[in-house]
């Protein structure tokens, strides 16, 4: 059944375009299209109701008509003091300095084409774990005589590591690890890696000032959303709209993805 809003009918083409700038399968894509497009609709639809006219000119000529729709209908209720302090109470894990780690490796390289040369990596490495239990003062020097890192230089240490500071296969591990020598090799795109963890440095709470700002602007856009959110659903109540069933759901994945 062809998709029509108000009897303005949406092609299959305009939908074929749509959907190149939505994921999924081709189904997912085509109807997160659909739905795209029916809303762009109700809302040029709108805008011509109250004199606004949005059919030519391209899509910046659409898209300049709609926003001052939007920002003359919408209303977004004012932010107060006490939404952000509410949001800071209920959410503090959210609002700490990056956990980090002292972290020292011996980097077994392998690319990660080469079977082979992978598993005499991981063979290698376990046997340096196997001397380390014994003797784990020899560290920095097997890391001399092995580490494809740099850092072997500094007898295998990375410094103080957090998330984005090193791969996230070999951060997302280590800062999960105990304290002490992994049992294990860690496998990583560049091989494999014997680690040891010194220390770990848990993050620390940041004060409510230093993100009264990044709290204020994400709450003023969540509302901004959930205001557009129900003007949409408000519009398509009021429309008569074939082909697709515009749910609330799909209304508000739009304006979310949006």
């Amino acid at each position: 059944m062809p998709v029509a809003v108000n009897g303005r009918r949406i092609s299959d083409r305009e939908i074929n375009v749509e959907s190149a700038h939505h994921g999924g399968s081709i189904a997912r894509r085509r109807s997160r299209a659909a739905v795209s497009l029916a809303i762009r609709e109700l809302l040029c639809q709108r805008a011509e109701e109250l004199g606004v006219q949005t059919r030519s000119g391209g899509a910046q000529a659409i898209d300049a008509p709609i926003d001052a729709l939007l920002e003359r209908e919408v209303q977004v209720p004012a932010l107060d003091e006490d939404a952000c302090r509410r949001y800071f109470d209920a959410n503090r894990d959210a609002f700490r300095t990056p956990d980090r780690a002292e972290v020292r490796h011996i980097l077994l390289a392998a690319a990660p084409d080469d079977p082979p040369a992978r598993e005499r990596a991981r063979r290698q490495a376990e046997a340096l774990i196997a001397q380390l239990r014994s003797a784990p003062e020899r560290f920095a020097l097997l890391a001399a005589q092995h580490s494809a890192c740099p850092s072997r230089d500094q007898g295998g240490s990375l410094g103080c590591i957090g998330r984005g500071q090193t791969v996230p296969e070999f951060e997302s591990v280590v800062l999960r690890l105990p304290a002490g020598l992994s049992p294990r090799p860690l496998e990583t795109r560049y091989g494999y890696h014997v680690v040891l963890i010194d220390a770990h440095l848990p993050g620390q709470p940041l004060p409510y000032a230093q993100v009264r700002e990044r709290i204020a602007d994400y709450l003023m856009e969540q509302g901004w959303r959930q205001a557009v959110s129900q003007y949409l659903q408000w519009l398509s109540s009021r429309a008569r709209i074939e082909g697709i069933d515009l749910k609330r759901s799909d209304i508000h994945a739009a304006v979310s993805c949006g």
